[in-house]
């Protein structure tokens, strides 16, 4: 087949594991929805889409030098 047997199954894994912390959150009353529009969580958020980006910035300059460097 195209596909990898072994990456389906840690797909549905993963899933099943977002499954169970979703129950785990709903049975201790945390809602997902709260916290997402609370300006504490939306900072939160700003914050590390700010630092992904900053890095991937980095990491994407890094790939470049390397790209760019003749050893020749």
């Amino acid at each position: 087949m195209w596909y990898n047997h072994e990456r389906m199954a840690d797909l549905l894994h993963l899933i099943f594991w977002v499954f169970v912390f979703i129950l785990g959150l709903s049975f201790f009353g945390i809602s997902i929805q709260a916290i997402v529009n609370s300006p504490a969580g939306q900072e939160n958020f700003a914050y590390l889409a700010d630092l992904l980006s900053q890095t991937w910035q980095w990491f994407t300059n890094l790939g470049q030098y390397f790209t760019n460097f003749n050893v020749w």
